[in-house]
């Protein structure tokens, strides 16, 4: 949205809108003399390229994406009242796909989890899901992801990425099995954002017009067909085109072959959390699709790039706290940090008032009681700044229980989550190799741990063959072998 652009003006301008002067040379004492401080245009011009790049993300560095629509195609209303998700509603929306571990210059086809991370502009406010392309994430617990995050990136002293690092971190939370053995399998490389399979990841709740209430779990199956790359692949187009992700949607779009996603949720009812076989809110855990199957909601089709990456992407915001009616939380523990945890990261990531940016305003009237700090223009004008019942400013001032809330008591503890009847560490995770895998898929598989695991030491290689073993005793035993084989031949 180049809002404050003209392209027609004939010519070009300050920062307070005058007529630049030259945007070729400076201003200087003669032709030969030094450059005088009182160049205003030469320091606004300095300043702001100093400024040019917003901190990046931490994580989810490097990405992109582009805009469309969401159609609700089926009716979900005995489940939910979201305007969105009413038969026939088409919404506005954004998309955006990043890496996690990656910096802004890292190549997109690196082995890694997908972000996927959506913006509905609904007629009752911005809903954001902000997920993976995995049903399911490393930990469970927000105290331990920085720690996991730090284990992906870099050393202190040279650095450099460790895989010693990593596979300690892994190694010493077993609630990693089932995301890292998502990750060393064929979805760990899409071929395309594309081509690849989308999950809002936690558990939500969703809120009927009669007020009952639902547990959800969102996923997004790729109309373009699911295609992965291997090991070689990915890492040749490592080095031919750092950006394939970026450049293939892009182009895509341009062209005209605007990729879509059908949406389907599974619906788990209210009371029936407290029994189920695994703790449903368990970030690491999926649900079975026989005991709850897919419903069909819509299709998000992406139909639109943006005028302007910096603008409209980079600067792009997304929070799990952008709720609307009929939509809620859970008792994830995960998902109750990240509505923290994301918007403060914009908060200092852009600046205090990120939501006023165009790319994250909602498209309907807002009146809050949120007020001012830097870079405010969004002002309320000369209406009262404090909840008044005589000042003739509308408020909210519900008193008593919430819809979209849950039955929760006890002391307060710092403690892991009650075991439910089938719940470990391991189990999904063997599950995911022994019956999803076919064994060339397994084969890979053990070709891509014995790769992933060289510069490991002891005593964290021991740990990572039992880690293994602990998923699958067949697979842990071939993953040793290959590696002693490996070893033996340097």
């Amino acid at each position: 949205m180049s809002y404050n652009s003209d392209k027609n003006l004939g010519h070009s301008t300050t920062i307070n809108g005058a007529p630049a002067s030259s945007d070729r040379n400076s201003l200087t004492v003669g032709a030969d003399g030094p450059i005088v401080l009182h160049d205003h245009h030469l320091v606004d011009t300095l300043a702001m390229f100093n400024r040019e790049k917003t901190v990046e993300r931490q994580p989810h560095a490097k990405g992109s994406g582009a805009f469309g629509v969401f159609e609700t195609t089926h009716d979900v209303s005995a489940y939910t009242k979201a305007a969105l998700f009413q038969e026939g509603a088409k919404t506005e929306m954004l998309a955006r796909f990043s890496t996690v571990a990656g910096e802004q210059g890292s190549p997109d086809t690196w082995r890694d989890v997908r972000g996927f991370s959506l913006k509905f502009y609904t007629s009752e406010g911005n809903y954001d899901l902000v997920g993976n392309n995995t049903p399911i994430f490393f930990v469970r617990d927000p105290m331990k992801f920085p720690h996991f995050i730090r284990s992906q990136k870099r050393l202190p002293d040279s650095g450099l990425r460790d895989s010693h690092m990593q596979w300690d971190f892994w190694t010493s939370h077993p609630e990693t099995a089932h995301q890292v053995t998502y990750l060393m399998g064929r979805r760990g490389l899409p071929k395309s954002w594309r081509n690849m399979h989308g999950f809002g990841s936690h558990t939500y709740m969703w809120v009927n017009g009669q007020g009952e209430r639902f547990w959800v779990k969102y996923h997004f199956r790729t109309c373009q067909g699911e295609e992965n790359y291997t090991n070689a692949e990915a890492t040749e187009m490592s080095g031919v085109d750092a950006d394939f992700h970026r450049r293939d949607l892009f182009e895509a779009i341009e062209r005209g072959d605007h990729p879509s996603w059908d949406l389907f949720v599974q619906v788990m009812p209210y009371e029936e959390a407290r029994t189920y076989r695994f703790n449903p809110f368990d970030l690491t855990k999926t649900w079975s699709q026989k005991d709850y199957p897919l419903i069909p909601v819509g299709r998000m089709t992406l139909n639109r790039n943006p005028e302007n990456f910096f603008a409209e992407i980079e600067q792009a915001a997304f929070s799990p706290s952008n709720l609307v009616p009929g939509i809620g939380l859970s008792p994830d523990r995960m998902l109750l940090g990240r509505v923290f945890a994301y918007p403060d990261a914009q908060r200092r990531r852009i600046g205090t008032n990120f939501h006023q940016l165009p790319v994250n305003q909602p498209k309907v009237p807002t009146n809050t009681y949120v007020f001012d700090g830097n870079m405010n223009y969004h002002h309320s004008g000369n209406q009262p700044t404090y909840v008044s019942g005589t000042a003739g400013r509308a408020f909210a001032d519900h008193n008593g229980p919430i819809e979209d809330g849950w039955e929760s008591d006890g002391a307060l503890v710092r403690q892991t989550y009650s075991l439910y009847p089938e719940d470990d560490d391991f189990g999904q995770a063997g599950t995911l190799i022994r019956d999803v895998m076919d064994d060339e898929q397994r084969d890979r598989f053990v070709e891509t741990i014995t790769g992933a695991i060289q510069g490991v030491r002891s005593p964290v290689l021991e740990r990572v063959f039992q880690y293994w073993k602990n998923v699958d005793q067949t697979i842990g035993e071939r993953i040793e072998a290959a590696y002693n084989k490996s070893a033996s031949a340097k």
